[in-house]
């Protein structure tokens, strides 16, 4: 899952760069994207939340507080 969640932020970072809203509010979006893209994979895989192992449930959570985080550093994006 680490690994996963390393090479997908690669991949969001670079996608940011390019887009024509800027760094911040693309980032901000892409990761809201993938917040919901891994709720709807754990759903579907029906990963129990809070588990041992991790999941995309705690992939989840890690882009949601990303995204919060670049959120509450960039005034000018609104989520």
């Amino acid at each position: 899952m680490l690994l996963r969640f390393c090479l997908r932020m690669i991949i969001l970072v670079v996608f940011a760069s390019f887009g024509s809203l800027g760094f911040g509010r693309s980032l901000a979006a892409l990761l809201w994207m993938s917040v919901i893209f891994s709720a709807a994979v754990g759903t579907a895989k029906r990963e129990p939340p809070l588990d041992v192992v991790l999941n995309h449930w705690d992939e989840t959570a890690a882009y949601l507080a990303l995204c919060c985080l670049v959120c509450g550093l960039h005034p000018a994006v609104p989520i």
